[in-house]
């Protein structure tokens, strides 16, 4: 597997990157925003692991760009900042996970591992509940005929949400079922998902396709 580091701290670069190959990645560094959009834009990577604070152009700015050009790779974002308004920025400009520094080493390479097989390890049937169709295989996601682009993360819950059209979900079982890891963050994340989805597959489209079950949770209304 190839991985992307953008990273401007040289000693952080230098260990992530050390720690990675030990556990049998293959890792390309880069220590600046510029640079890092260039080749995340001319390479093919399995997963990018972008900071947020670095020079020339900031971790946000990377993320946005990427996903407006179509670079749906799948992106963990790194920072030294913490707090729900940081990380919703992060989500919002198309990140798929974010850990705060400092940051347990094996928690990282989980996270790695976990993106990676969310990408890779798809049943390539497409799945339909109503209007709404979902190509596992292509991650690709379509409102009757019209196509919806997803963050890897957003297609995720998606996917875990249509698979079980007409089901009540739980936050924690949409947690266990979407962060395949043991996930330590504010449960609320869910909400911020589920509010992303509805803004690209319920409002543009008059529908209420993703329903709230007050106390229960959430479920897809075909």
């Amino acid at each position: 597997m190839k991985l992307l580091l953008v990273e401007d701290d040289v000693k952080i670069a230098t260990a992530v990157r050390r720690g990675l190959e030990a556990e049998g990645f293959n890792v390309e560094v880069s220590l600046d925003g510029n640079d890092g959009l260039w080749r995340a834009t001319e390479g093919a990577y399995d997963l990018i692991v972008l900071d947020i604070m670095l020079p020339g152009r900031n971790g946000y700015q990377v993320c946005a760009d990427l996903r407006r050009g179509g670079n749906w790779t799948p992106i963990l974002m790194l920072t030294a900042k913490d707090g729900d308004l940081d990380e919703a920025e992060a989500l919002d400009t198309g990140a798929d996970d974010f850990l705060t520094k400092p940051f347990s080493f094996p928690v990282l390479v989980a996270r790695v591992r976990a993106l990676l097989r969310r990408a890779a390890g798809r049943n390539p049937a497409p799945v339909e509940a109503g209007d709404l169709r979902i190509d596992p295989g292509q991650r690709r996601a379509w409102c009757a005929t019209v196509e919806v682009a997803l963050t890897a993360r957003e297609f995720d819950v998606l996917e875990f949400l249509v698979r079980r059209r007409g089901q009540v979900l739980a936050k924690h079982e949409i947690l266990a079922g979407v962060w395949d890891y043991d996930f330590e963050g504010d449960p609320n994340i869910v909400e911020v998902y589920v509010g992303r989805l509805r803004r690209k597959l319920d409002e543009p489209f008059g529908r209420h396709a993703i329903e709230t079950v007050r106390g229960a949770g959430y479920r897809i209304v075909p």
